[in-house]
């Protein structure tokens, strides 16, 4: 098919019915299909097509989770990249491996967009270089190595998930001052917002054009994912955020502001995590393989020996928040697992499960601790945190359960917690954003304005840090007579 032909066909499925596009596409050959998904201005959202004006130097494109951001952000730099010849272009992503693995080799990523067009690259991943058949040439960098983007100039930039970089504004300024070849140097940045001052900073200035975009937006995504995001989500401040792409302000006395949390927020070597990033299991934990971030307060600990696992923690223990019923309609039961390193302590998985039975999240409970090397677990006892103490004995896991009594609203109890995390005592050992969303809507003097009906997730990390405070670590000491 030709372009006029091309066009024609998507101005008719635009307004045809989803059985008529079924059908539609069951006639098509599949070269036919590909060479209508190649041609990717025709069918994209307006926000992934870049600026009309003109002079910008940064297309920020703010937009939530699912909106197809990598798409464009590949389209964008392959199609600079094929008409530019001998073109430098740098892909700067959260790491290396995101870099790697959703920059380049992804579904999205450049080396299928390329193939896409009838275009065969050559990826050279021991180099992190892409090159393509005219000599443009596109090297992989990371947000958490800002010194890495110190020197090399580049005619173009895609900075991928910016509001995740570890090392964010240096690296930002560094590429800023590399991105000066050729006659007009320009940065594409993609990513999920999060209120960080210099992202905000970027938005605001001059040469900076933004677009924006919703999860919903995005026409081949599933409508039944879209509509359980949205139910789940909507309407919420982390709904806001991931799914419609936007900035969303800190609660007036909120305890955790984003600006301690990302200052909190550390990458260690523990066991079964590759990189930085947003977990993708169930229970959205994650954490990291490199070393603690350069924006560590001073109160924070040197970086970390290479150890595994429970070699790493003195003590670590799971705090439960157990639902006060059963079944959909019920809170959470919030499952957080905290280690403690001398008087360090870490926030290690978010295990939180939803809609199960007690034997259920019992068992949840007993699997986050045998994941991590622990038997000792703390619950609440007034919203039946009894019924984790009786399932757990019956089951024989061995562990060791104390019941504490809650004298005092969630908040009251998170206060000195928080100040925990303000004065450099206390960390995030990767992202955790549902737990984060909760901790963000608890307030100073009482009162919650979070995602959901109770922080389940942050009073179970309060009731785990809480006991981890009491002493200074399981580890043996000589003391002097």
């Amino acid at each position: 098919m030709k372009f006029e032909q091309v066009r024609l066909v998507f101005e008719w499925l635009r307004g045809a019915t989803e059985e008529k596009m079924q059908r539609f596409a069951a006639k098509l050959a599949i070269a036919d299909l590909l060479r209508l998904d190649a041609w990717f201005e025709l069918w994209a959202h307006e926000s992934q097509l870049p600026p009309k004006a003109e002079g910008w130097r940064v297309w920020l494109m703010r937009a939530g989770r699912g909106f197809g951001k990598t798409r464009a952000g590949a389209e964008w730099v392959h199609g600079l990249a094929s008409s530019r010849p001998g073109a430098r272009i740098a892909l700067v992503g959260a790491t290396i491996a995101d870099a790697r693995s959703i920059m380049v080799e992804g579904v999205s990523g450049l080396l299928n967009i390329a193939k896409l067009h009838g275009r065969q690259l050559n990826w050279e991943p021991s180099l992190g270089r892409l090159r393509w058949p005219n000599g443009s040439e596109a090297q992989l960098f990371s947000g958490d190595n800002a010194d890495g983007l110190r020197g090399p100039e580049h005619d173009f930039a895609w900075a991928d998930e910016l509001a995740k970089w570890r090392e964010g504004e240096e690296a930002w300024v560094n590429l800023q001052f590399g991105l000066r070849r050729g006659a007009r140097p320009r940065a594409l940045v993609t990513t999920t917002p999060r209120p960080i001052p210099w992202l905000r900073r970027i938005e605001d200035d001059r040469c900076t054009i933004t677009t924006q975009g919703k999860t919903s937006d995005n026409v081949h995504l599933d409508e039944k994912v879209v509509d359980i995001l949205t139910a789940t989500y909507g309407g919420t401040r982390i709904g806001r955020q991931e799914l419609d792409g936007e900035f969303i302000e800190d609660v007036d006395g909120a305890l955790w502001p984003r600006e301690v949390i990302e200052r909190a927020r550390v990458w260690l070597p523990l066991p079964g995590r590759e990189g930085p990033g947003v977990g993708t299991s169930e229970a959205s934990s994650g954490v990291a393989s490199t070393q603690a971030a350069s924006s560590r307060p001073s109160a924070d600990p040197p970086p970390p020996p290479p150890l595994q696992g429970g070699e790493f923690f003195d003590r670590i223990v799971v705090g439960v928040d157990p639902p006060a019923g059963v079944g959909e309609g019920c809170d959470a039961c919030g499952i957080v697992v905290c280690g403690s390193r001398g008087d360090a302590l870490y926030v290690i998985e978010d295990a939180t499960v939803r809609g199960l039975s007690p034997e259920g999240w019992a068992n949840r409970v007993a699997a986050a601790a045998a994941r991590w090397g622990t038997v000792t677990v703390v619950a609440e006892a007034n919203n039946g945190g009894a019924m984790v103490g009786s399932v757990l004995k019956a089951a024989d896991f061995g562990l060791k359960v104390r019941l504490v009594h809650a004298s005092r609203g969630k908040c009251a109890r998170a206060e000195p917690i928080a100040l925990k995390f303000e004065s450099g005592k206390a960390f995030f050992a990767g992202e955790f954003p549902e737990l984060e969303a909760e901790l963000g809507g608890m307030v100073a003097g009482g009162g919650y304005d979070g995602p959901s009906r109770s922080p389940d997730r942050a009073d179970a990390m309060v009731w785990a840090m809480t006991v981890l405070s009491e002493t200074r670590s399981g580890v043996p000491r000589v003391r002097r007579l």
